[in-house]
């Protein structure tokens, strides 16, 4: 598409703001917080390498590998990559493969679902595979329990799909924190998700209807999905996609998931001043970088993930929770070290080298 269509485009997307219009977030698939690569995924579902973008599974024995990749459509640097390395052709009734994002009720009020004055919603995006496949991609409003399908192919090459989905007067979002709406693109299902008729309208969610039609991403070992662009915003148009800096996306997805060390180079990173509470337990405050979305859940991937120096001395904490009273904002450092100091005395206190604390608020 030229520059010209593109401005065309844009200036004609009356019923959108022209900044701050996509709902989606990490829809470039810039920001990989956890890890750029995971293998084995399809077990469990969850969170792996792409900030915001869930695998959600259920059942299957297909396997696969995600991965964040320099692959991407002119004007964009990245894509994520979904590789099939288990096969899965015997499917069973309760087999499921989502790719998907979720969305807190308050960031959807623009859309007033629920109203007489209901949107419409655009989706855009940009997608390829190894082979020509049928896939679905699905609204589900979790809040009022209704949902929504359109099928999009895919070809070797990048394609763009704009997919419009009409307004939705029944049922309002919640104006809280909480998911209200899921943005599903369905890759893999048995009978109980793909038995029935694709709902291409608004309509209370039947599961059986949610899929149907799809090909399998799990059909063959030679089968791999490319995804970047991901935009959903309000009206009739794809407008180009909006491009926000490294920095705006990093904060967005940081409201969601943030981590202390684990850099890549290794190095240790300041943490912040503490006080030996005891002669054996370090307290500390630790400040998120951004507000998160709710009081996180904490994991760390080393017993000893902090390293107190004090006086002329540096200590390895012990000890598998290091981190209590957890709060949106900040959490609290309570580590039992390896050897003593002196209780009253302050500390200075560091990730151990590539050891990290994860800190996770995910919808």
């Amino acid at each position: 598409m030229s520059k010209a269509a593109d401005l065309a485009r844009t200036a004609s997307a009356s019923e959108t703001a022209l900044s701050n219009r996509n709902v989606v977030i990490n829809g470039a698939m810039q920001i990989s917080q956890r890890s750029v690569s995971e293998t084995g995924l399809g077990a469990a579902s969850g969170y792996f390498t792409l900030d915001r973008w869930n695998i959600s599974t259920s059942s299957s024995a297909g396997r696969l590998t995600m991965t964040q990749t320099a692959d991407g459509p002119s004007g964009f640097a990245n894509c994520l990559k979904l590789d099939c390395t288990t096969a899965d052709t015997s499917i069973a009734a309760a087999e499921f493969l989502l790719l998907q994002q979720r969305f807190e009720g308050q960031d959807l009020q623009q859309l007033k679902k629920g109203t007489s004055d209901a949107e419409l919603i655009t989706v855009s995006f940009y997608v390829k595979a190894n082979a020509a496949f049928d896939f679905v991609l699905e609204l589900q409003d979790s809040d009022n329990s209704r949902n929504i399908h359109k099928v999009f192919a895919t070809t070797t090459g990048w394609v763009r799909h704009e997919l419009t989905f009409p307004a939705d007067t029944t049922g309002a979002f919640d104006d809280d924190n909480a998911s209200s709406l899921q943005l599903n693109f369905w890759l893999h299902a048995g009978a109980t998700f793909a038995g029935g008729t694709l709902n291409t309208a608004w309509a209370d969610k039947v599961n059986a209807n949610r899929a149907a039609g799809i090909d399998s991403f799990y059909s063959s070992t030679d089968n791999n999905f490319f995804i970047t662009g991901v935009q959903m915003e309000v009206g009739t148009v794809a407008t180009p996609f909006e491009h926000r800096s490294y920095g705006q996306e990093l904060a967005l997805c940081q409201r969601y998931f943030q981590k202390v060390g684990g850099e890549a180079d290794g190095n240790s990173v300041s943490v912040g001043a503490g006080l030996w509470y005891t002669t054996t337990i370090v307290l500390g405050h630790l400040q998120f970088q951004k507000r998160m979305r709710a009081a996180p859940t904490v994991a760390n991937t080393e017993t000893d993930v902090f390293k107190i120096n004090y006086s002329t001395a540096a200590v390895d904490s012990n000890d598998a929770t290091p981190i209590s009273v957890l709060q949106p904002t900040s959490a609290r450092i309570s580590s039992t070290m390896q050897s003593g100091g002196t209780a009253g005395h302050g500390a200075y206190v560091i990730t151990k080298g590539a050891n990290r604390v994860t800190f996770d608020a995910e919808l």
